[in-house]
C-alpha cells in the first residue's frame, strides 16, 4: 500500500511541477509579447515622426529655392511646381530606396458575411485585436499590398486635406478679396464660377463616357465604369486652381481686371465643383439600374446642388456676422491676442459646422472669409489685424505647397494608381474643349451687356489659364474604392503635373505674345487707352459719367450696397452713417443702442483699408509726367480733389456709395508698360 501511495505523490508532484513550468512559461510568453507590442509602438512612433519630418524638409527646401528663384528672377517654374518635384524625388527615395519592414497579409475569408465592417475583431489564441477598414483591393492584386511600413505612414487620409489643409486656403482666398475689382466684375465671375463651370463639367463627362465606350470596345477597360462616374470626373477636372497664373500676374502686375475675373472664377469655381460633384454622387435613379437617365432623380440632384450651396452661404456669413457682432460689442480690441484666437477659431470652425450640418465647407468658409473681411476686419484692432492676414496668409502658403509636395510622394506611394493611355488622352482633348465651350461663347454673351469688354486677348489668356490644382487632387483623392475613381485619381495627378509644369511656365511668355498690360499697381486702375478695358470716358455732363460709374459694378452689387450701407454696416461695424439717421424714428432706442459710439465721435467715417468697391469716374485723376487728367477729360497741373464737404452735402444712398466707395481724394499715377513690347495704342 506505501508503494502506490508514494508513487502517487510523485505523480502528483510532477503533474504541479509541470503545472508551474506553463504558467511560468505563459507569462515569459506574455512578456515577451509586450516587449514586442512596445518596440512595434516605438517603431511606429518613430516612423510617424520621420513621415512628418520629411515633409516639413520638402517645405524648408521649397521655401529656399523660392527665394533663390525670386532673387534671381526666374519665372518659368512656380513654387507649387518646386514642391511637386522635390515631392516626385522623395517618393522614389521612398519607394526604391526603403526596404520592406512588416510581414506578408494573411488573408481572411469572411464568405457567410455580405458587407465589409468598419470594425473588426478578430479572436486570436483567446486575446481580440481590433482592425479598421481601409478599404477594398481588387483580387488581381490581393498579393501586391504595401509591405513597407514607411510607404504606410506618408500616406494620408483624404480627410485630412478636407478638415485641415483645405480650409485655410479657401479661408486665404475670401479674406484677402480685392473686393473693389471683384464686385465691379461680378457679373461676369458669377457667369463664368456657375454656368461656365456647368458647361465645363457636361462636356467633359460626355465626351469622356465616349472614351470609356471606345476603351471598352478596343479591350481597354477591366471594370465598370458608367455614366454619372465620367459626369463626377468632369466635375473633379473643372475646378481650376491657376495659383501659378496669378501668382505672375501678381508679381508682374498684370492688367487687374483680367486678375480680377480669373481669380475670382478660380474661388467661386472650386465651391461650384464640390458642390457639383456631391450632386452627380447624390443622383440616385429608382429601378434596377442605377446609373440610368432618371428624370425625377436628375431634378432631386439639382436641388441637391441648390440647397447644399445655399445652405452652405447662408452658414458661413452667419458665422462671419456673429463673430463681427461679438468683436463690435465686447472689449476683446483691448487683448488682441484673444481676439485673434477668436477670430481663427470661429472661421475654421465654419468648415467644420457645415461639414457635420451636411453642407460643404468649402463653400461656407469662402463666404465666411468674405464676410469676416467686409465686417470683423473693421472691428478688429490694429495689431489683430495685422496678425490675422499674416497668419492665413502663412497657413495658406504652408498648406497649398504641403498639397503639391504630396502630389508628387502619391505618384510613387499611392498604391491604387490606375494608367490607361487611351482615358489620359482622351481627358486632354476633353479638357481642352470643355475649357474653350466654357470661356469663348460666355465671354460672347457676357459682351453684350458689358460697357468694357472682355476682349479676346483676354480670353485666349483666361483659356491658357485653366490649371488644375490642390481642389481637384482633393476631391479626386477622397474616394478612390472602385476601379473607375482609381483611374480617375491617377489621370488626375497628370493633368496637374502638366497644367502646373508646361501651362504655368509659359504664362510669362503667352503675356509678352498676346501684348497684355503688365507694370500696372493691382490696386489702381489702367491709363485711358484703347485697350481691352478702359476706364476713364471724358464724353458727356457729370450726370451721365456718373450713370455710366454705376454700370461698371455688377447690377446685383448695386442692389444690395443701399442696404448694407445703411444697415449692415452700422449694425454689425463702427463704420457707416448712425442708425438714428436712417432707421425710423420710432426706433430710437434701437438705433441708439446698436450704433457704435465711435461713430458719434468720429466726424469722418472710418474706412477699411480694402473698401474700394468701385472707382468713381469724377474722383479719379490720372497723372502723366506734369500733366495731370481728370475724369472730364481736361488736363492741367497737378491735383484734382474732391472736397470733404462737398461730399457731405449728398445724401442719397447712390451718392453715399460715391462717398463711402469712391476712390476720391487720391491721386492715381499709371506708368503702365508691355511686356517685351513697348506701349501701344491697340491690345
Amino acid at each position: 500500500m506505501a508503494v502506490p501511495l508514494r508513487r502517487r505523490l510523485s505523480m502528483l508532484l510532477l503533474v504541479l511541477l509541470a503545472a508551474g513550468g506553463l504558467r511560468a512559461a505563459e507569462r515569459s510568453s506574455s512578456a515577451m509579447e509586450e516587449l514586442a507590442t512596445e518596440k512595434e509602438a516605438e517603431e511606429s512612433h518613430r516612423q510617424d515622426s520621420v513621415s512628418l519630418l520629411t515633409f516639413i524638409l520638402l517645405l524648408t527646401l521649397t521655401i529656399l529655392t523660392i527665394w533663390l528663384f525670386k532673387h534671381r528672377r526666374v519665372r518659368f517654374l512656380h513654387e507649387t511646381g518646386l514642391a511637386m518635384i522635390y515631392g516626385l524625388i522623395v517618393g522614389v527615395i521612398l519607394r526604391y530606396g526603403t526596404p520592406s519592414t512588416s510581414g506578408h497579409d494573411k488573408p481572411f475569408s469572411c464568405s457567410q458575411e455580405d458587407r465589409p465592417f468598419t470594425t473588426l475583431l478578430v479572436n486570436v489564441s483567446g486575446k481580440f485585436f481590433e482592425y479598421t477598414l481601409k478599404g477594398e483591393i481588387s483580387p488581381g492584386k490581393i498579393h501586391n499590398v504595401e509591405q513597407n511600413d514607411m510607404l504606410r505612414k506618408v500616406t494620408f487620409d483624404p480627410e485630412v486635406f478636407f478638415n485641415i489643409l483645405l480650409p485655410p486656403i479657401i479661408f486665404h482666398a475670401g479674406y484677402s478679396l480685392k473686393k473693389r475689382h471683384f464686385f465691379r466684375n461680378l457679373g461676369s465671375i458669377l457667369a463664368y464660377a456657375f454656368l461656365g463651370t456647368a458647361v465645363s463639367c457636361f462636356i467633359i463627362g460626355n465626351l469622356m463616357y465616349g472614351v470609356v465606350k471606345l476603351m471598352k470596345l478596343v479591350g481597354q477597360l477591366s471594370d465598370k465604369f458608367y455614366y454619372t462616374d465620367c459626369l463626377l470626373f468632369g466635375a473633379i477636372i473643372s475646378a481650376t486652381d491657376p495659383v501659378t497664373v496669378l501668382a505672375i500676374f501678381n508679381e508682374l502686375h498684370a492688367d487687374v481686371d483680367l486678375y480680377a475675373l480669373l481669380f475670382g472664377e478660380s474661388v467661386l469655381n472650386d465651391a461650384v465643383a464640390i458642390v457639383l460633384s456631391s450632386s452627380i454622387v447624390a443622383y440616385q435613379p429608382t429601378g434596377e439600374n442605377t446609373h440610368a437617365f432618371d428624370a425625377a432623380a436628375f431634378f432631386k440632384s439639382v436641388g441637391v446642388f441648390l440647397g447644399i450651396f445655399s445652405g452652405s452661404f447662408m452658414m458661413g456669413a452667419v458665422t462671419g456676422v456673429v463673430t463681427a457682432l461679438v468683436t463690435k460689442f465686447t472689449k476683446l480690441h483691448c487683448f488682441p491676442l484673444l481676439e485673434t484666437a477668436l477670430f481663427f477659431l470661429m472661421s475654421w470652425s465654419t468648415f467644420l459646422l457645415a461639414e457635420a450640418c451636411g453642407f460643404t465647407g468649402v463653400v461656407a468658409v469662402l463666404f465666411c472669409g468674405i464676410t469676416q473681411a467686409h465686417y470683423t476686419y473693421n472691428n478688429l484692432s490694429a495689431e489683430s489685424r495685422s496678425r490675422t492676414k499674416q497668419l492665413f496668409e502663412v497657413l495658406h502658403f504652408l498648406a497649398e505647397n504641403f498639397i503639391f509636395s504630396y502630389m508628387g510622394l502619391a505618384l510613387f506611394t499611392f498604391q491604387k494608381h490606375i494608367f490607361s493611355p487611351v482615358f489620359i488622352i482622351g481627358a486632354f482633348i476633353a479638357i481642352f474643349f470643355g475649357r474653350a465651350a466654357h470661356i469663348y461663347p460666355l465671354s460672347f454673351l457676357l459682351n453684350l451687356g458689358r460697357r468694357h469688354k472682355i476682349s479676346w486677348n483676354f480670353q485666349h489668356m483666361m483659356m491658357f489659364s485653366g490649371l488644375r490644382g490642390a481642389m481637384a487632387f482633393a476631391l479626386a483623392i477622397r474616394d478612390t474604392a472602385t476601379y473607375s475613381h482609381q483611374m480617375m485619381f491617377s489621370t488626375t495627378l497628370l493633368i496637374v503635373f502638366f497644367t502646373v509644369w508646361i501651362v504655368g511656365g509659359g504664362t510669362t511668355p503667352m503675356l509678352s505674345w498676346l501684348n497684355i498690360r503688365v507694370g500696372v499697381d493691382p490696386d489702381q486702375d489702367p491709363p485711358p487707352t484703347n485697350d481691352s478695358f478702359q476706364v476713364l470716358q471724358g464724353e458727356g455732363p457729370d450726370s451721365e459719367r456718373r450713370n455710366r460709374t454705376k454700370q461698371e459694378s455688377a447690377w446685383l452689387f448695386r442692389l444690395w450696397y443701399s442696404f448694407d450701407h445703411n444697415y449692415l454696416k452700422p449694425i454689425l461695424t463702427h463704420s457707416g452713417p448712425p442708425l438714428t439717421t436712417t432707421l425710423p424714428s420710432w426706433c430710437g432706442l434701437v438705433a441708439r443702442c446698436l450704433t457704435s459710439p465711435q461713430v458719434y465721435d468720429n466726424q469722418e467715417q472710418l474706412r477699411e483699408e480694402d473698401s474700394d468697391f468701385i472707382l468713381n469716374d469724377g474722383d479719379l485723376t490720372v497723372t502723366y509726367g506734369d500733366t495731370t487728367i481728370t475724369a472730364n477729360g481736361s488736363s492741367g497741373p497737378h491735383t484734382a480733389t474732391t472736397s470733404l464737404d462737398d461730399r457731405r452735402t449728398k445724401s442719397s444712398s447712390e451718392e453715399a456709395l460715391e462717398r463711402d466707395v469712391g476712390a476720391a481724394d487720391h491721386e492715381v499715377t499709371s506708368r503702365g508698360t508691355r511686356l517685351v513690347f513697348p506701349l501701344e495704342d491697340n491690345a
